[in-house]
């Protein structure tokens, strides 16, 4: 096992910027994965780790030895790669064995590790088979099991599960848990897999344009992203987003307001243009809840549905705001519509009109110019509660 810091890591290819001033230090045992769209620079960070990649600027440390310029084969690192590069003509025990024999490890040595790397990936009885004897996630098993046998300091997985069917993706993520566990050693996991990245990993760094946009466990990055990019990312289906005003008792968009007490948010004042964010199960049907007029709800807002995507476990709705009813999804993109999540069992239509409601405490702020967090829950911010719903008379009290 072993420390991994990246200490101001920048790479340069010519004029484009793969990775940008980056700053990782995880964890001895860590299990850290590195998630973003494509061309976000985490394969290219995983290289500069691996040695595979030279950084233009900056250093790296695995342990307390500055590997920056050393070759991949003195860092004490193992990678497994998408492609799972298995010699055809060897079977299991040569494919697992092939680095330790060009290393000229003896014969006795050789066997105890492949036999102990075998018991932990489950491939006893399948050291004699062929590669094209093997399924998918057997496949995969001797590549993780040839990594083993290294006993490195760090484990370095690019996109490993990427060729898998969904089932098989499913079995081996809990397989790379069990090892992980097993194994007590730091692993650094490429991914573009957010349910990969969710269950894996005991943090996740995200990024985006080759720089780290927040690293935390994932429940941290789920429920108080640190900007709207991560907020937009992190999550499936994606956060909704509606573009509004501050104004003196809370926030004003098109189509409806969220009451509360700006002044809760010192970097928030009226005028302010801001980005509000909503997960879709944080939105609700108004007739599915017990109390419509809690004060962590906001007032009833009118929509009708458009699209509804049955998923299973849940049905996703997409809502449109009352002032874009008769514009269709197809037509308006993803501006002037909600999506939202309901059980199996709703009663629900296309083309219908309803009333939902958002839950004020797990409504995000972000800032629209820089994109940053401002607030993540704003039914505890004082001075404003929810507004008194239609036809509701308040308390003189």
């Amino acid at each position: 096992m072993a420390r991994v810091t990246l200490d101001h890591v920048t790479k340069r290819y010519e004029d484009v910027v793969a990775v940008n001033d980056m700053n990782l230090d995880i964890k001895d045992g860590e299990f850290v994965c590195l998630v973003g769209p494509s061309g976000c620079g985490k394969s290219t960070t995983m290289e500069t780790i691996a040695g595979l990649t030279k950084p233009t600027e900056g250093t790296i440390h695995i342990g307390d030895t500055d590997v920056t310029r050393l070759p991949p084969k003195d860092r004490g690192v193992a990678m497994v790669f998408q492609n799972i590069a298995l010699f055809p003509h060897m079977d299991v025990y040569e494919n697992i064995s092939f680095g330790l024999r060009l290393r000229n490890y003896d014969k006795e040595e050789i066997d105890r590790r492949v036999d102990e790397a075998a018991d932990v990936v489950q491939l006893e009885g399948m050291l004699d088979r062929e590669p094209n004897e093997l399924s998918g996630g057997q496949q995969q098993r001797v590549a993780i099991a040839r990594a083993i046998v290294r006993n490195p300091d760090v484990f370095l997985m690019d996109e490993p599960l990427a060729n898998l069917d969904a089932k098989l993706r499913v079995h081996m993520r809990t397989e790379l848990q069990r090892l992980h566990k097993e194994l007590d050693t730091t692993i650094i996991y490429v991914t573009h897999d957010q349910a990969e990245a969710m269950t894996m990993s005991d943090r996740i760094a995200v990024l985006n344009a080759g720089e780290l946009q927040q690293i935390d466990p994932p429940l941290v990055c789920y429920n108080e992203p640190t900007n709207r990019f991560v907020a937009g990312f992190i999550g499936s289906p994606s956060m909704n987003f509606v573009e509004g005003n501050v104004v003196e008792n809370g926030v004003e968009t098109d189509n409806f307001e969220v009451g509360f007490d700006p002044a809760g948010i010192p970097s928030l004042a009226v005028g302010d243009q801001v980005s509000l964010g909503i997960r879709p199960e944080d939105v609700y049907l108004v007739d599915q809840i017990e109390d419509p007029d809690a004060p962590h709800l906001t007032d009833r807002i009118d929509v009708r549905t458009d699209v509804l995507e049955p998923m299973g476990d849940e049905i996703f709705v997409y809502l449109l705001l009352e002032e874009d009813q008769e514009t269709s999804m197809e037509d308006q993109g993803m501006a002037g519509q909600l999506l939202m999540s309901v059980t199996p069992d709703t009663e629900i239509e296309g083309d219908e009109d309803v009333d939902v409601v958002l839950d004020r405490s797990k409504i995000h702020l972000f800032d629209t110019a820089t994109g940053e967090a401002l607030a993540h829950g704003v039914a505890d911010l004082t001075g404003i509660g929810s507004e008194p719903a239609a036809g509701e008379v308040e308390s003189d009290s």
